[in-house]
């Protein structure tokens, strides 16, 4: 209880001579160096509020332009052409001021009004070439005259030293397509799947409604792109995330992996310090907003809206939809282990805690003896099952009393820990198979050891491995992405561990130890918690996984055969896939629309026309590597084109799902959006960026960097690819499916890719010697 009596201020006692107040000095020296803390980071916050709402321009031009202002009535010029006089006739209190006084605060006032018009004219202007794309449809190396000068333009009006956020005003609306735009390229992208008689009758749904019902919803579409920041983003978050009644482990949640090859330290408690003394350290940097925006080529922002619910977010149950809880400033973080919740205070003495003291504060909680409560151990079940449940539960038995405090610790946390009892990474006999236990450790746990509501679970497995499990409704997996690169970056090489394998750095022996949360679960409550833990369960033994390194070559040698990594990966996907399956499938890459403000993802349609045609070409014996070589050609120029779409909205998806929606708030129906929307995609796949490859050096430690992460299959007779491109050489594939499908097996499928990469490279005569 050492905590406990460390936070009270003051004591009192009542006596016959009165009451005799007793101050603690060193809670009150806390007191003060909290509230010291807290008015620092507002005022910091205050000021970063300003310099973003100027920018492109700086405070210092205000200066610039003021003082020249000045210096031109000195002069007695008149750069106003007689606004500052006007000005000065209706100036209030004229006869308490000296003529040269009124003069010049008129001045000020013009120059001010002057210098907020040169900046909106400023943003204008660079939102009007941010709409600009063409760049995106030339040929690699090979830029026009028009691009050149957009390109000059772009960087005189992009302003200088950007903060995160600086470019969120400048950055366009999401266009929306045309009805006829979309309609024809759905059909294009069916004509493949479907037989002359399925199509025709397609076709004839898309035409009745690009002509009846599809201008009227396209009307409602259109008010809304411009009175809202992004006609999709929000409508995607709430019906695709927050409405889903089934769980969100497997089904929404995703995980990223720890490095391949190299563990820091065996320790978990020094692991688990300097992770989240890193992880605080960005968020320290995001909170003052020193992290670059993201920009394409150098010169081109990315939106940076997601960052914004990193930290202190949490997905809340409801009976009917879910609801993001933001918390702007937590204090502390949530931690789980053996069934046992802790609260873990960050800051001591108005500073944050050192990796060294946060290291011990883990190994407190790893020896600690206390068992767990009835109902304790198995009670982050909930957050794994159905979310009716879940809400039920959470308006019952946690709305009062310890449960409730217990559970806003939780939830109103920076972020979640779990200290995992299990062993991870490339361990035992079968390093091949021990990679997809670590995905499927990190993608469901045992379902009842990890907060699949928070923003980001981290988990520290017990040799020191590392992972993370997130919730998809508040970002994509880019954001996170980012976090992790740099948890890792500045974990291995800028903190370091002692040759004991322990943090460095002093510490604190008078931090007071983590707070063990306390629960009163009743009987009833358990019952609901077993439920939830059975259908995670279930699920979670439905799941095949196969994560493998390829190894034989990487994005060096597919650049030789001038073609993108992406769409040469992809391309061999859809030959694994008809190899695995004897079928072509409706295909979804995820692309990112953050060339616009708000925006989130869109969908690559990657089984094309031309594609098939290469994949039949190469499983037709008669056909010769040219022809083949000539298709492969054709194919990836397609699903390149196909992407820029996507990148630039005008893709397929996004579009029907809203004019869906809009549908359903008026209250009819659509064959062809009802049909459309309801088709399956036996194949899902996502690349995972590595954004910063800067903060690894890959030449002198080639094994530092992440594999990448991965996600469950969106279809239950399909699967889900996601992949990274790591360095020159290197490609990893994280594949799953469900066991319970005759139709599907996550090793032969990885096989397959494995061989279809070989054989396009194959194509090329470049493959390894």
């Amino acid at each position: 209880m050492a905590e406990a009596h460390q936070a009270v201020a003051f004591q009192f006692t009542v006596s016959p001579e009165g009451i005799d107040v007793h101050l603690s000095h060193v809670a009150l020296k806390q007191v003060y160096l909290s509230g010291l803390h807290s008015w620092k980071k507002r005022l910091g916050r205050l000021q970063n509020s300003f310099v973003t709402g100027v920018y492109p321009a700086s405070p210092a031009s205000w200066v610039f332009v003021a003082g020249t202002i000045l210096l031109a009535q000195f002069w007695r010029l008149d750069p106003s052409m007689g606004l500052i006089g006007k000005i000065q006739e209706h100036l209030p209190g004229r006869g308490y001021l000296s003529e040269p006084t009124q003069a010049a605060l008129c001045a000020l006032a013009f120059a001010t009004v002057l210098w907020l018009a040169l900046i909106l004219t400023m943003r204008s202007i660079l939102k009007l070439l941010l709409s600009y794309h063409g760049w995106m449809y030339e040929a690699h190396g090979k830029m026009s005259h028009t691009t050149k000068v957009w390109l000059a333009l772009v960087k005189i009006f992009a302003g200088r030293k950007p903060m995160l956020y600086s470019y969120q005003a400048c950055l366009p609306r999401l266009p929306v397509p045309t009805i006829h735009d979309t309609m024809q390229r759905y059909l294009e992208s069916v004509r493949p799947l479907l037989s002359d008689l399925q199509f025709q009758r397609m076709a004839a749904l898309a035409r009745d409604f690009e002509h009846s019902l599809g201008p009227r919803l396209q009307w409602y579409l259109k008010l809304k792109s411009w009175w809202a920041s992004n006609y999709v983003s929000d409508w995607w978050e709430e019906y695709v995330y927050l409405r889903g009644r089934g769980p969100i482990m497997v089904n929404s949640n995703y995980y990223a992996m720890d490095f391949l090859y190299v563990t820091p330290t065996p320790i978990p408690a020094a692991r688990a310090g300097n992770a989240v003394y890193a992880i605080l350290l960005y968020r320290r940097l995001l909170s003052q907003e020193q992290i670059k925006p993201l920009m394409i080529q150098g010169t081109l922002p990315l939106c940076s809206a997601q960052y914004e619910h990193m930290f202190g977010t949490t997905r809340i149950p409801g009976l009917e939809a879910d609801r993001i809880q933001h918390v702007s400033d937590s204090k502390h973080i949530a931690v789980l282990h053996a069934g046992r919740f802790y609260r873990l205070r960050l800051y001591h003495s108005g500073r944050l805690l050192r990796p060294r003291e946060l290291q011990a504060q883990f190994q407190h909680i790893l020896d600690d003896p206390t068992p767990p409560v009835p109902g304790e151990e198995h009670l982050a079940a909930l957050t794994a099952g159905d979310r009716e449940p879940w809400a039920r539960a959470r308006r019952t038995y946690f709305g009062s009393g310890k449960n409730q405090q217990s559970l806003e610790a939780v939830e109103r946390a920076a972020f979640f820990v779990t200290l995992d009892t299990t062993e991870q990474g490339l361990t035992g006999p079968d390093p091949g198979r021990a990679l997809d236990r670590y995905a499927k450790a990190l993608l469901h746990g045992q379902c009842h050891d990890r907060w699949f509501d928070k923003s980001f679970t981290l988990i520290i497995f017990r040799n020191g491995k590392l992972g993370v499990n997130a919730e998809h409704s508040w970002a994509d997996a880019p954001i996170v992405g980012h976090l992790f690169e740099y948890m890792l970056a500045t974990d291995a090489f800028q903190l370091g561990y002692d040759v004991n394998g322990h943090c460095k750095g002093e510490m604190d022996p008078d931090i007071p130890p983590p707070q063990k949360l306390q629960w009163e679960i009743p009987e009833e409550c358990q019952q609901v918690i077993q439920g939830s833990l059975r259908v995670a369960q279930a699920l979670a033994d439905d799941i095949d996984f196969h994560t493998f390194p390829f190894k034989q070559f990487g994005k060096g040698l597919i650049k030789k055969c001038h073609t993108s990594p992406d769409a040469f990966i992809q391309i061999a996907i859809q030959l694994a896939h008809y190899r695995d399956k004897g079928k072509f499938c409706l295909t979804y890459e995820a692309s990112m629309t953050r060339l616009f403000r708000e925006g989130r993802t869109e969908t690559v349609r990657s089984c094309s026309i031309e594609s098939c045609n290469f994949v039949r070409a190469m499983m037709d014996p008669a056909q010769n590597p040219q022809q083949r070589l000539a298709l492969f050609r054709v194919a990836t120029e397609k699903h390149q084109a196909l992407y820029r779409r996507a990148m630039t909205g005008a893709g397929i998806d996004r579009h029907l799902f809203c004019l869906y929606v809009v549908s359903k708030y008026l209250g009819v129906d659509s064959p062809f959006l009802k049909e459309v929307l309801a088709e399956p995609w036996g194949l899902s796949t996502s690349q995972t960026p590595v954004q910063q490859i800067e903060l690894f050096d890959l030449k002198n430690h080639p094994d530092y960097i992440s594999c990448g992460g991965g996600f469950g299959p969106v279809d239950d007779n399909g699967y889900g690819v996601s992949y990274i491109i790591i360095g020159e050489d290197l490609l990893t594939f994280h594949v799953s499916c469900k066991i319970s499908s005759p139709q599907t097996d996550a090793h032969r499928f990885g096989a397959h890719i494995r061989s279809a990469l070989l054989d396009l490279l194959a194509l090329f005569s470049l493959g390894p010697k």
